[in-house]
């Protein structure tokens, strides 16, 4: 297939829309169901390439969750405690696969963002993530190849209609890239820095011990960098992205959006919001709301108008800000990655909010000095790797 069309762009009035290959070559992918759309293909694409190297750089099975061109969320196929398959909402289905694994973490770290997201998977597509798949809101899956108990199971999706793209991996695009924009073309090389310890290997801080467990928590962040939009960070603990702050256009507004997220994972963890007395039979969507609600200040408001009585069986007390800020101090050995240098030290303190212990940024700011200084007053590490990852 040498060309595809498309309903419309990236609104339905952007017609007509296709994708094809410059050279006139073959799509190096096939449409096995549904009809993807063109920002389905900027999802798959890019999360596809992230998942493609986070494989590479781990050696484990790898999956993101895209939403607009950029992740909400990413990680390896690593197993997962109890706590975690139950925030997850998979602790029904018993042991998952690594690839399920890789999903769940992908799609539970920020529930919210990830409604309605584009799958991107590093390894066929086996029966345990189609049927994790089946169960969430999502607009399509991309990956090299899939089972056929996958394929049953994805075809019972949107009544069959649910887009399913196969891959080529060995598909290598051209070293140059291009894209137009108001008539004009660019090109430029295509990003194809390799993320590996050697790049994290320039320590800047007093501090010098970077744990093996954390220099892969870097690369994941730093990978998952270089497709998220930009200005972005993304803090990671044991293997997955658990806050990602993108398109900002101040640095510490990606950093406290991207620990809000990260916040919020934690303070999912306890026991007072896992206790939490759901009405039963409540829709997945509408558990993840309150959840969020209750965890933010606007819960208040909640109890006020009586709204609480929609979702819970009993009224369930407040979640004090002395009680989550007690919660949100046991967060620990946290890694953060920045796509450019932090400018200001205010990014490392609000990092230190969140349990943040092991950092990576290109450096290169003039006030490198006291960026340097704030990590050693919490004892961080941090490494220096002197590439910006800037994603337009």
């Amino acid at each position: 297939m040498k060309e595809l069309e498309l309903k419309y762009g990236c609104n339905p009035n952007q017609k007509p829309s296709k994708i094809y290959m410059a050279d006139g070559s073959d799509l190096p992918i096939k449409v096995l169901m549904g009809r993807p759309g063109y920002i389905n293909f900027l999802d798959a694409f890019n999360g596809w390439q992230l998942v493609r190297e986070l494989k590479e750089a781990t050696g484990l099975p790898a999956a993101t969750s895209f939403k607009h061109v950029s992740p909400a969320g990413a990680a390896i196929g690593l197993p997962m405690s109890d706590v975690l398959k139950k925030i997850y909402w998979v602790d029904d289905m018993g042991d998952l696969s690594p690839l399920a694994c890789a999903y769940a973490r992908a799609r539970g770290a920020d529930r919210m963002s990830s409604f309605g997201d584009f799958i991107a998977l590093s390894d066929v597509c086996d029966k345990d993530t189609a049927m994790l798949i089946k169960r969430e809101v999502s607009d399509g899956v991309i990956a090299p190849g899939y089972s056929e108990e996958a394929l049953e199971i994805l075809a019972q999706k949107k009544k069959g209609n649910y887009n399913v793209i196969q891959i080529d991996e060995n598909y290598v695009p051209a070293k140059l890239e291009h894209k137009q924009v108001f008539g004009v073309t660019f090109e430029q090389g295509r990003q194809d820095l390799k993320i590996d310890d050697e790049l994290l290997s320039n320590i800047v801080t007093k501090n010098k011990d970077i744990p093996q467990n954390a220099l892969n928590d870097l690369k994941i962040s730093l990978i998952t960098l270089k497709y998220t939009q930009s200005n972005s960070v993304c803090y990671v603990k044991d293997g997955q992205a658990i806050g990602i702050g993108a398109g900002q256009q101040s640095r510490v507004h990606c950093t406290r959006l991207a620990g809000q997220k990260a916040d919020n994972w934690w303070l999912r963890q306890c026991p007072k919001v896992l206790n939490l007395p759901f009405i039963e039979g409540i829709r997945r969507a509408d558990r993840d709301n309150a959840i969020d609600v209750y965890i933010g200040d606007e819960y208040m408001d909640v109890l006020a108008d009586g709204a609480w009585q929609k979702v819970f069986t009993e009224k369930p007390e407040v979640f004090t800000k002395e009680e989550k800020r007690a919660w949100l101090d046991q967060m620990q050995d946290v890694t953060l990655g920045s796509d450019a240098f932090f400018p200001f030290s205010d990014n490392i303190e609000r990092a230190h909010k969140s349990g943040v212990k092991y950092i990576a940024e290109p450096g290169g700011s003039v006030r490198d000095d006291l960026v340097i200084e704030t990590c050693d007053k919490y004892n961080m590490a941090m490494a220096f790797t002197g590439i910006r990852l800037f994603h337009h």
